[in-house]
């Protein structure tokens, strides 16, 4: 399973845009795109490439998905984690309200006002990437999604506890592999930027 975070936008790092749509790669991102579709299109075993329906994700989706030959598979379970009443809101004034010492030191216990918690958050990625691997089992598969989704599953993978979770970083257009021998996941990168996937036995 490689989990891909899409590429950069005009506000990544500076607001918090939940689901909300309209919001398109940036010139840079669509370099990053670009980069991730050349590192996993000279891999000979993909099988499918799925999205996150929001318009960021799928256009980092559709040159990886054109470099393999494959169409994009919109799976909602890959969506941005749904933040509620805090989406549009700057980033540094969502650090100057009283919950964002909970977000950083005890996430598990926070859900976005109108929105969902972290946990929901966690659980719906965990099932949908069940799903892909029991769909697709001996191949290779292509997730595309958004920072805290992926964030959180690496979280799962490790054995990390949910409230350790923002200690994991994921860049944009970054790719993190996680593989399952034995029914157990096993991560073999997580934010890899640059290099060859075929360091991590993909082929």
């Amino acid at each position: 399973m490689l989990l891909v975070r899409h590429g950069l936008t005009p506000t990544t790092g500076i607001k918090l845009p939940g689901r909300a749509p309209g919001l398109h790669l940036s010139d840079e991102g669509r370099r990053q795109a670009e980069a991730a579709a050349r590192r996993i299109g000279a891999l000979r075993h993909v099988t499918a490439v799925y999205a996150s329906p929001i318009d960021r994700a799928r256009e980092t989706a559709v040159p990886i998905a054109q470099s393999l030959g494959l169409p994009v598979r919109i799976e909602r379970d890959l969506a941005e984690l749904d933040v509620g009443e805090w989406t549009g809101l700057s980033l540094a004034r969502a650090r100057q309200r009283r919950e964002w010492a909970t977000i950083q030191q005890h996430p598990s216990g926070f859900r976005f006002p109108g929105g969902e918690s972290f946990m929901e958050c966690q659980t719906r990625m965990t099932a949908a990437i069940a799903r892909f691997v029991e769909r697709h089992r001996g191949g290779t598969i292509v997730a595309v999604s958004h920072a805290d989704p992926i964030k959180l599953f690496a979280a799962y993978a490790l054995g990390t506890p949910l409230d350790l979770f923002q200690r994991i970083v994921i860049a944009t257009a970054s790719i993190t592999v996680v593989s399952w021998p034995r029914d157990i996941p096993g991560v073999l990168t997580v934010n890899s930027v640059d290099g060859d996937l075929t360091a991590y036995g993909l082929a």
